[in-house]
Parts: structure tokens; C-alpha cells; sequence
């Protein structure tokens, strides 16, 4: 074996080492995921009615068929879901409802803005690298968004209303969907995770055998 074959096998047998905190990663983003689901769940149950009258309106709206039946789906998958990562209870169940709560919204909500959730006239790709997918129209939001400067520096305080970030314009492409979905995708594989979740103990106790 070489020198370099015996650094390497060091290398990678040091972080099998790690396994032990592997539970950290699938912890981190039912964490990160549950805040996200719990406050789009109780968005829709503080204006339920509006929603299910943007779920079936088919000229404004999404005009999803049984607007009823799809908004309450919604809204307690999200809301469900949200407690249920927090716990770590059912994830892997729990993940695949969420995902396609996400792919809906990718599909009915966000797909015709492109990619970006945030336009950026400075995107390091454009529609010939993209597709469907580029925002396409950045030059318009950059001349928007300078525009909106201007007003809020004539006739705002400028320095307070961006003292914590700049402004930006929301492109509500399918960049935040589909992140959030490759995370639940990944939970659906990896599962709640070991001792910081109620899947884990559960299935200590109960299959055992």
C-alpha cells in the first residue's frame, strides 16, 4: 500500500469517526424546516377563507379544483408537519405529503417566474444557460429596484429602513420550493434522526426484535 493510499484511508477512517454525530444533520434540518411549514400553516388558517378562494378561483387564483377540500389539506399538512419535524415524529411519513405540498407550489404558484426567489440582475446564468428556468426579465427588476431606492431615499430614512439589509425584489421563483424540498427528500432517506427524536426511541422500543 502506498504512502498516499495509507494518508487517504487515515483520512477517510477519521471521519467515519464522525458517524457518531450523524444525527446532527438530519436534527438540523427538522429544525430548520419546522419554523418554515408552522408559519405557512398558520398563514393559512389566520386567512383561511382567502385561501380557499385563491385555491379555486380560476382567474386570479390557482383554480384547483375542490378549493375546500385542497385548502384544508394544505394547511394541516403544513401545520401537522411543522410539529411532527419538531418532535421528529413520523418523518419519514410526514416528508412526503410536504413534498408534494412543495411540487404543487413549484408547479401552480412559482414555475412561470423562473428560478430565482430573489431577482438579481447580477445572475451568473441567463435564459440561454436556463432556460425556463432564468428569470428573464433582470434588467426590469434592477430598474424597479433602483427606482424604489430613490423614493425611499427622497422620502424615507434611508439609513434606518436598510439598517439590517438592503432591499431587494421578490422574483417568487422556484428556487425556495425546491429547496425545501430536496431537504424533505433527503429527511425522507436519513429519517428523524438517532436520540434527539421520538422515531428513534420509538423504534428502539418497539422493534427490537
Amino acid at each position: 500500500m502506498s504512502a498516499i493510499t495509507k494518508l487517504g484511508c487515515g483520512l477517510q477512517g477519521l471521519l467515519d469517526r464522525l458517524n457518531i454525530f450523524d444525527f446532527l444533520a438530519p436534527l438540523a434540518l427538522r429544525l430548520y424546516l419546522a419554523p418554515v411549514f408552522w408559519i405557512a400553516g398558520m398563514e393559512k388558517v389566520n386567512g383561511y377563507d382567502g385561501i380557499v378562494e385563491w385555491f379555486g378561483n380560476k382567474e386570479w387564483g390557482l383554480g384547483l379544483p375542490a378549493p375546500e377540500l385542497m385548502a384544508f389539506l394544505a394547511t394541516a399538512t403544513e401545520v401537522g408537519g411543522a410539529a411532527a419535524l419538531l418532535i421528529g415524529l413520523g418523518v419519514r411519513w410526514i416528508s412526503l405529503p410536504l413534498m408534494a405540498t412543495m411540487a404543487v407550489a413549484a408547479v401552480t404558484v412559482h414555475w412561470h417566474n423562473g428560478w430565482q426567489a430573489i431577482a438579481s440582475a447580477k445572475a451568473p446564468f441567463g435564459s440561454e444557460y436556463l432556460g425556463p428556468l432564468a428569470f428573464e426579465d433582470a434588467s426590469g427588476a434592477a430598474t424597479r429596484l433602483e427606482r424604489a431606492k430613490e423614493i425611499l431615499q427622497t422620502n424615507g430614512n434611508y439609513e434606518w429602513l436598510t439598517e439590517h439589509g438592503s432591499f431587494v425584489v421578490l422574483n417568487n421563483g422556484i428556487e425556495w420550493a425546491t429547496t425545501y424540498f430536496i431537504m424533505l427528500l433527503a429527511l425522507f432517506f436519513l429519517g428523524a434522526g438517532r436520540f434527539v427524536s421520538v422515531d428513534y426511541w420509538l423504534r428502539k422500543g418497539l422493534c427490537k426484535g
